[in-house]
């Protein structure tokens, strides 16, 4: 979730920032060159941490993070139940699915009989 986020985040900056450049191009259309000059100078293309824009964040993040992360969450799964993931979902739905019927079969390829 947390790097659903940063991507947004990205995204979100990313779009702010060429909005910003169409709105300084309005500014010098409309005769305002001295301001339109000091936003496009100042803000335009800006770090959004030092020497960083938002790619870069992601960038090292998906390095120095999340790619470990994933890494170890992989071993650990592995490790401790033989590869399965979303091991309570797959238990739900087991509990909840009605037996026999379309569209509640355990997997995509159980088709046991199936009742109307």
């Amino acid at each position: 979730m947390a790097r659903g986020h940063l991507y947004t985040f990205h995204r979100l900056s990313g779009t702010a920032d060429l909005t910003l450049g169409e709105g300084v191009e309005q500014l010098r259309e409309a005769g305002h060159a001295e301001l339109a000059d000091r936003i496009e100078r100042e803000l335009v293309g800006r770090n959004v941490i030092e020497g960083r824009w938002t790619f870069q964040i992601m960038e090292e993040y998906d390095d120095t993070y999340w790619s470990v992360f994933r890494d170890l969450e992989r071993t650990a799964r592995e490790e401790l139940v033989g590869g399965r993931r979303h091991l309570f979902e797959a238990e739900l739905k087991e509990s909840e699915r009605t037996r026999g019927r379309r569209h509640h079969e355990a997997a995509p390829d159980d088709r046991g009989p199936q009742a109307p």
